[in-house]
């Protein structure tokens, strides 16, 4: 718990300081991945928000390792409490009443969800099959490159309404989701093997190439949608996508039963499906006060 806790601060925390770093950057775009990092990598702020991020992934690895999927998943919901309440403070971003509602719905998500543990008599699975993990993630990873492309080509639009960024947010968080599998495939197997014969399983595993394509495209993704939409919003919305994919589809695959109690499975699901609700009360087109946009696009050298 304390673990998963700490992922969620120090998540939230990176996600504002790197939006809170791309508001005075040039505008960035997929299309030019080496250009958007050249200009990421030249901002001390960014860097800052990219290593609370990494020591959240360092969290991560020891939640997996004590927690059932399902039930770190509805932990690290939480987070988008903290991340609204950061971007309100650091960012000026403001939330609309349905948003709030967003809020208070997560709170007793996290209620039902701490409730349904008991400690000792969750199964946390260790091993799930090589090609059952490709069967679920390739499409995956597939689905999310192809809704970004076809949100982009629609924001374009110079006619378009606003976007909150939940096209975005879904397809970023689809690929947040196998690297969720992948940071849970990569603590099975330190659990497992020891530290000392860890290496040689991770390279012979799925986990370390799909961590590494996860972690390219989902970087080069997800700062060109902070860029252009609130954090507020479109953090919540891949966290969702991301927890939703990972509690469902990771438990599946690594064998993890459900509590047997009818209480406490009631509350895991029920926890659960309320966590979806986050996802599906989030308005399309935003309403809010937008940022100043970012300085214009410098010419490619």
């Amino acid at each position: 718990m304390a673990a998963a806790l700490l992922a969620n601060t120090l998540y939230s925390l990176g996600f504002v300081l790197e939006k809170r770093a791309l508001t005075s950057l040039p505008e960035v775009t997929i299309r030019q991945p080496a250009r958007l990092l050249r200009l990421v990598l030249g901002s001390p702020l960014w860097i800052g928000g990219s290593l609370a991020l990494a020591a959240g992934f360092a969290a991560q690895l020891v939640v997996y390792r004590t927690l059932p999927i399902a039930a770190a998943q509805g932990i690290f919901v939480s987070g988008l409490v903290l991340l609204v309440l950061l971007s309100a403070r650091l960012l000026g971003e403001e939330t609309s009443g349905r948003e709030r509602y967003a809020l208070g719905a997560i709170l007793l998500a996290l209620l039902m969800v701490v409730l349904s543990l008991r400690e000792g008599s969750d199964t946390v699975g260790q091993d799930a099959p090589y090609p059952l993990i490709l069967l679920v993630c390739v499409p995956s990873l597939a689905a999310g490159v192809w809704l970004y492309a076809s949100a982009e080509r629609r924001t374009r639009n110079r006619h378009r309404r606003p976007t909150t960024g939940v096209e975005y947010g879904v397809a970023v968080g689809l690929l947040y989701g196998v690297s969720s599998l992948a940071i849970k495939g990569v603590s099975s197997r330190l659990t497992t093997h020891g530290t000392g014969g860890a290496a040689p399983a991770l390279l012979s595993s799925p986990y370390p190439y799909l961590l590494l394509f996860t972690g390219v495209f989902g970087l080069v993704m997800s700062q060109a949608a902070l860029q252009r939409c609130r954090a507020s919003l479109i953090v919540p919305v891949c966290t969702t996508v991301t927890s939703l994919f990972t509690a469902v589809l990771g438990t599946l695959s690594f064998g993890e039963a459900l509590p047997d109690e009818p209480l406490r499975l009631a509350l895991r699901v029920a926890g659960t499906a309320l966590a979806v609700a986050v996802l599906l009360t989030m308005p399309k087109h935003d309403t809010a006060p937008q940022p100043s946009p970012p300085a214009k696009e410098l010419a490619s050298p």
